[in-house]
């Protein structure tokens, strides 16, 4: 079971979930590839939100990638309330 933060809204677990199945990807190509009922500007709110807590990193020109930590929150191996914002 994941154990999520306070920080952290519906659309984190997709934008994590969908860079974990499809690598990385910048926010457009994640609105346009994926079911995400999100828009990109949210969508790169939530990148760069997931960045600060070092779950998603971005890897240059807008791209991002799921990280270890955001693969081990996914599992369910990492409460999210234990990361600090960088």
């Amino acid at each position: 079971m994941r154990i999520s933060a306070d920080w952290m809204v519906l659309a984190d677990d997709r934008i994590l979930e969908f860079l974990d199945e499809n690598g990385p990807r910048s926010p457009t190509k994640i609105k346009e590839e994926g079911p995400i009922p999100f828009s990109r500007q949210h969508i790169n709110n939530r990148c760069m939100k997931l960045e600060s807590y070092g779950l998603t990193q971005n890897i240059g020109n807008g791209v991002y990638t799921i990280t270890e930590d955001g693969e081990q929150y996914l599992r369910g191996n990492l409460d999210a309330r234990t990361v600090e914002n960088e």
